[in-house]
């Protein structure tokens, strides 16, 4: 069993194929193809299932992807560590973050750390929050953008910010200067399917509101895509709202709602150098 071999399977497993996880390795596609084969040979199990419409993973092909990953990790945090140890900072950072967080707060954070780390590579990848989270905890990511609480993470704090009614122009609503949650009842309501979506019904349960919920959306966009067309109402998060609006208006919630999101690592004392250098970063940095 090689590291190469574990590259390949981890390859395999995320991009879902022999083809395309041979484009994104640089290798043929019969290259990974008798990896796989030899892999499986040694380990005594078949790792994937074939089918007409692609690949699965069997249950040891899930263990064993679990395990190589883990090795992987370490591996690579080796070289790191070294470096790190005579002060240098270098290597790779995966950073996950929420769209709507990226271009708000994680951009100048990483201009900072970057000027300060220029030998870091930084891959910043989005995904909603159920993702970002999975994402750390199995290692696709070593530091990520997420919403609090986040238990089982290490967190630091990033952003807290309202969450805000939207409606379409001209709707009843639109003509207050706030909106209560029992204002939204009995309307239809887009409910978010991202990580906004605890707060906003643990808050509709504590107020005793019944919200309609006549559509689900995974993310601003698509929702205020969806209330300009007439659809119903909702609540966003003010972060990233985009300065033009179009045919919606938001108008701020009576008692008011916030979102805190934060910075956070599946564990402050095993994680990579360059996951620690920027926390430090963010601790030193005003926002």
């Amino acid at each position: 069993m090689t590291l190469a071999q574990l590259r390949v399977l981890i390859a395999v497993a995320e991009r879902g194929g022999f083809t395309a996880a041979a484009e994104e390795s640089g290798m043929s596609q019969p290259a990974v193809s008798r990896a796989i084969a030899t892999l499986e040979r040694e380990l005594g199990a078949a790792l994937f299932v074939r089918h007409r419409d692609g690949i699965a993973l069997t249950e040891a092909g899930r263990r064993a992807l679990t395990r190589a990953r883990e090795a992987l990790r370490h591996f690579d945090l080796i070289r790191a560590d070294v470096a790190a140890a005579s002060g240098q900072i270098t290597g790779e950072l995966r950073l996950a973050s929420l769209p709507s967080a990226t271009g708000t707060l994680v951009a100048r954070l990483l201009r900072a750390f970057t000027d300060r780390y220029p030998q870091v590579r930084v891959r910043l990848f989005e995904g909603v929050d159920d993702d970002i989270r999975e994402w750390l905890h199995r290692g696709a990511a070593e530091v990520g953008v997420v919403t609090l609480p986040a238990p089982g993470l290490h967190t630091a704090h990033l952003s807290t910010h309202d969450m805000l009614a939207v409606m379409p122009a001209g709707h009843p609503l639109a003509a207050r200067k706030a909106v209560r949650l029992a204002d939204l009842a009995g309307r239809p309501f887009i409910l978010t399917t991202a990580g906004c979506r605890p707060l906003i019904m643990s808050a509709a349960q504590a107020a005793q509101v019944p919200l309609d919920i006549a559509f689900e959306a995974g993310g601003p966009a698509a929702i205020l895509e969806m209330v300009a067309a007439g659809l119903g109402v909702s609540i966003v998060p003010a972060l990233g709202l985009p300065a033009d609006l179009g045919a919606v208006v938001t108008r701020p919630l009576d008692p008011g709602m916030t979102r805190s999101l934060a910075l956070a690592v599946a564990s402050v004392h095993d994680c990579a150098p360059t996951a620690r250098a920027f926390l430090d970063e963010l601790a030193a940095f005003t926002l």
